[in-house]
């Protein structure tokens, strides 16, 4: 059974172009939806309406594509770049309408979902959802009195910022600290300011959760399905329908 969708959506879904070269499929007048030729954000039904390309059929949509990456550093978190540096969708296999959800700097590790769902993925990094994501940063400098100050909350140029979680603690042997914070926006670079503001000088940066969904053992560079549970706890964060995950991978760095 399906639900009702735009009609990018739905052809992104049927893997039959991304959302972006879909949209220019129907400006071109190329699609129809029951005979009459389609426009964009029109709402369509997959399983009644007759959708077709260039007079050809599409088929129902596919069901939602999950995926976590363990983002390395040293990758972008974009669909492509012009001076050719690795993104994360030369680290996953492909397909028409994958998306990511929440980007990470480009020196930042660690959860990275990516999804065909693009209404999921909308709803996932809405403030108004407040999706905790959970980092860890090995700092140098007075974590656990930079850890009592961002529990009071720290004012950044861009507002103030309330930790749901902070902790330090030290590592053996090092003059350093693991600095670990949950917070439930996606500012840009966010974690890093924050730190900068506490006095704090971040070494490594890695999210070790984004949701429900938690980066565990996976390798860096490394990918795997979400599972019942993850897929299900996304679902009633964004308030969607369960949706059937995909066949179990796991996918080693390249």
């Amino acid at each position: 059974m399906t639900e009702p969708m735009r009609i990018q959506r739905a052809l992104a879904r049927a893997g039959i172009a991304s959302r972006r070269k879909a949209e220019e499929l129907i400006a071109a007048g190329r699609v129809t939806v029951n005979g009459s030729v389609a426009q964009i954000g029109q709402t369509v039904d997959p399983a009644r309406d007759r959708i077709a390309v260039d007079g050809r059929g599409v088929g129902t949509p596919a069901k939602p594509y999950w995926l976590v990456l363990n983002k390395p550093a040293g990758v972008l978190t974009t669909r492509a770049d012009p001076a050719g540096r690795t993104t994360v969708f030369d680290l996953v296999d492909d397909r028409p309408g994958l998306t990511y959800v929440g980007r990470l700097d480009y020196m930042t590790e660690g959860v990275v979902l990516l999804t065909t769902d693009g209404a999921a993925a909308n709803a996932l990094t809405h403030p108004s959802h407040e999706v905790e994501r959970t980092y860890v940063a090995v700092v140098r400098g007075d974590a656990p009195a930079a850890a009592r100050a961002a529990r009071a909350g720290v004012e950044l140029d861009d507002g103030m910022v309330w930790p749901r979680h902070v902790d330090a603690r030290p590592l053996t042997g090092r003059r350093q600290y693991e600095f670990e914070i949950s917070l439930t926006e996606g500012r840009n670079r966010e974690v890093r300011r924050l730190c900068e503001a506490l006095g704090l000088q971040v070494e490594r940066l890695v999210r070790i959760q984004y949701g429900p969904v938690r980066l565990g053992s996976l390798p860096s560079g490394a990918t795997r399905s979400l599972t019942r549970r993850e897929l299900d706890l996304i679902s009633a964060l964004t308030g969607q329908r369960p949706t059937r995950r995909a066949s179990p991978n796991t996918r080693k760095p390249r």
